[in-house]
């Protein structure tokens, strides 16, 4: 049992200003995604100067199959960690611990399934496929990804069982967890790639080895410091079907964010190979070019993606105490918070978009040339996807998983995809300076207005149905 002490550190989520929660919560949390979203970077640009483009296309080709990997650790971690903070809202610390322990447990089962499917080589040659690989890029994919399924296990404790941390009330102790794997990351990439010149196969360990001590340091937090309000219990690790069913209904929302970013990339890597043929640009280049744009792309969101992690306890708790008008000024709160950083990130990309290019080891003029309009056109509309990511993410926080798997998919699955299949058509005929290949990366600003747009109404309707909760709370408890 928790001291009292500790037990206020959640508690707090209900009595505090919103404002200084945020502050104090979302910090830690967006440094940490950034954290998270740069072991992709990493990889990027020390393969990219020691390998070339071929090392940016290998890593382009696997990005899809990384991302599932990240779309599972998500499914466990962020679904527990929603269902752990309702059930500390409603005082219930025995089943917010039932969560923490079957998050693990699910950890261990989906390692195992993914370790399997890395070892059976007609199912990875059939995900090489689908990730539209060429002969010369299939090798260098193939084991950088296998590698990576070995050590999921090392992703799935580093990523999803931090986010109880925070939601124990220590997002800056959540944020160290993840900074000292960035760091083991680097340092082993320098050393692996760099300096021992063990290339993709270098990249993929150095990824492990940051992962490795990013895991540890967040099972010590709930084995060895004392009075934590969770804690890991050995009766807990045994799956409950409840329990579970739950935590994958509340996590599905999550999973659907990067199932769809990763169905995405299938789908990008099929075209780019496709138009890539036909253009100068040749596909081994359209890989490495598109990869870099889709990889900032990625990393643009982590920071909003991690400012909506810091606010679903918040959310969570709040809603599950009836405490109507905190859930509506963490909400839009959270919404500015979001769209200051979508802004910065949209400044910046537009200003420096030579200078991001060149610093993933794109030396070529034209492909340079090609990479810096690439970005500025596909991240046009930036500014506006904070609130859509944090307006979906509120319905999984506050226990409504169905309207945030359907916005969820609206950005990624329901607009995106079919707009990458419908703009290499349609563009050429109403530009004609523009290719097939061109056309791709007009898609995503265009899927992110219907994106936008479709959130809005979503909210305008959340927002009448919490007024009348509220009055209904009223009535009941005069």
């Amino acid at each position: 049992m928790a001291s009292p002490a500790n037990a206020e550190r959640v508690t707090r989520m209900g009595t505090e200003p919103i404002g200084r929660l945020i502050a104090e919560f979302a910090v830690p949390s967006v440094v940490g995604m950034v954290v998270n979203g740069s072991y992709n970077l990493i990889d990027s640009i020390f393969l990219g100067h020691a390998v070339g483009e071929v090392g940016l296309s290998a890593v382009t080709v696997a990005n899809p199959i990384m991302i599932v990997f990240m779309a599972l650790a998500m499914l466990v971690g962020n679904g527990g960690n929603a269902l752990a903070a309702l059930r500390l809202g409603e005082g219930k610390q025995e089943q917010a611990e039932r969560a923490l322990g079957n998050v693990i447990a699910l950890s261990v089962i989906l390692w195992v399934v993914v370790a399997a499917a890395a070892a059976c080589p007609p199912l990875m040659e059939a995900l090489l496929s689908a990730s539209s690989a060429t002969d010369e890029v299939r090798p260098y994919a193939r084991t950088f990804i296998q590698i990576l399924c070995f050590g999921f296990i090392l992703q799935s404790i580093g990523m999803g069982v931090n986010n109880f941390i925070r939601t124990c009330g220590s997002p800056n102790i959540a944020l160290g967890t993840m900074v000292i794997g960035l760091v083991a990351a680097t340092g082993f990439n320098y050393w692996f790639v760099i300096v021992n010149g063990w290339g993709v196969a270098g990249s993929a360990f150095a990824t492990l080895a940051g992962q490795a001590c990013s895991a540890a340091a967040v099972l010590s937090y709930f084995l060895f410091v004392k009075d934590v309000p969770l804690r890991i219990h050995m009766r807990y690790l045994v799956p409950q079907g409840k329990t579970v069913g739950t935590i994958l209904a509340y996590g599905f929302p999550s999973f659907a964010v990067q199932a769809g970013l990763a169905v995405v990339n299938f789908v990008l890597n099929y075209q780019l190979v496709r138009y890539g043929a036909a253009s100068v640009i040749g596909t081994t280049d359209a890989l490495a070019s598109i990869g870099v744009v889709n990889r900032i792309g990625m990393f643009s969101i982590m920071p909003l993606i991690g400012i909506s992690i810091a606010l679903q306890p918040l959310l969570g708790f709040n809603y599950g105490a009836r405490k109507i008008d905190r859930v509506r000024k963490t909400l839009w709160l959270g919404i500015a918070v979001a769209t200051v950083f979508s802004v910065l990130e949209w400044a910046t990309i537009m200003l420096f978009p030579q200078a991001i290019a060149e610093a993933f080891g794109i030396a070529d003029d034209a492909l340079v040339s090609f990479t810096t309009f690439a970005l500025r056109v596909q991240f046009a509309v930036l500014p506006f996807v904070g609130f859509q990511i944090i307006g979906a993410n509120y319905f999984q926080a506050t226990g409504q998983p169905a309207k945030s798997i359907f916005l969820t998919l609206t950005r990624q699955i329901l607009f995106l995809v079919p707009l990458l299949f419908i703009m290499p058509h349609v563009l050429p005929v109403i530009a004609p300076q523009f290719d097939g290949l061109d056309a791709l990366y007009f898609a995503t600003p265009a899927a992110d207005f219907l994106a936008v747009f479709t959130v809005s109404i979503f909210i305008i309707w959340e927002m009448r149905r919490l007024r009348r909760l509220q009055n209904s709370d009223r009535f009941a408890h005069p």
